[in-house]
């Protein structure tokens, strides 16, 4: 038996299809919400869900509130924009959990754009670690891409798809995955500190690492993109880490505990 983990904020549009691909092998699914004020809740609970709210924590932090509510010694955390793919269904139920040595088991992530699948750039095979033994690791409690820290993993070769941008303007514009502001805001709270150079450094640094170590430029115009766009995010975190050490009204106007 599975309890499936997704944490939600305004996914009207994802939550019902994300529910629906998890029942395939979880036996119950907790949605913990951070305040949606679309539908996202009301379909949640139509769809069997049992939802619990709580105000944002953080990524790690707000991910093991599931594992307090979960009946089943075994987790399985999805995002709302991905599903488990028909041979990863298939590879899950057949898993023996009650006689596995493994603590918890990866899974290749299979990352879209529109309906097009970005191969380079360090997108695939981007195995996450997304099954897990609750009483035994959980989710690194920061605030912040976290991860579950587990030593013992099992990997499986099968695919979740990530239907994580609808088109190529969402790498840039989506606006709840505004990751730049966010990460100058928590660089500026542990008290890291930029200098004149560092946005072009980092910037620049994050072009080559996916352009041309991650083999970017096999991607055509996808892969380009996503490149400039990895590119952009980290310019832009030192840029705002730089203007909140430079600029007294800026610091000033920031409200550091509404990070997220």
């Amino acid at each position: 038996m599975i309890s499936a983990n997704i944490i939600t904020l305004n996914e009207e549009s994802n939550i019902g299809a994300c529910i629906d691909s998890v029942a395939q092998v979880c036996n119950e699914v907790i949605v913990v919400d951070s305040g949606s004020e679309d539908a996202t809740v009301d379909i949640a609970k139509e769809k069997g869900a049992k939802v619990v709210t709580q105000p944002y924590l953080g990524d790690g932090f707000q991910k093991n509130v599931a594992n307090e509510h979960a009946g089943n010694r075994w987790v399985l955390s999805v995002d709302a924009d991905e599903r488990l793919s028909d041979e990863l269904v298939h590879a899950i139920r057949n898993l023996e959990l009650g006689a596995t040595g493994h603590e918890a088991f990866a899974f290749r992530r299979k990352n879209m754009i529109g309906s097009r699948w970005v191969r380079h750039c360090g997108w695939y095979p981007d195995y996450c670690v997304r099954l897990y033994d609750k009483e035994k690791v959980g989710f690194k409690e920061v605030e912040q891409h976290s991860s579950i820290a587990a030593k013992d993993v099992g990997y499986i070769k099968a695919d979740m798809i990530h239907y994580s941008f609808e088109n190529i303007g969402e790498l840039f514009s989506k606006p709840e995955r505004n990751f730049s502001t966010r990460a100058a805001k928590v660089m500026y709270k542990k008290g890291k500190r930029a200098n004149a150079w560092s946005p072009f450094v980092h910037g620049t640094n994050a072009f080559i690492r996916k352009y041309l170590f991650q083999h970017g430029f096999a991607g055509g115009v996808d892969g380009m993109t996503v490149s400039l766009s990895a590119a952009v995010n980290s310019y832009l975190k030192y840029a705002k880490l730089l203007e909140y050490q430079r600029d007294a009204k800026v610091l000033e106007a920031e409200d550091f505990e509404k990070i997220w």
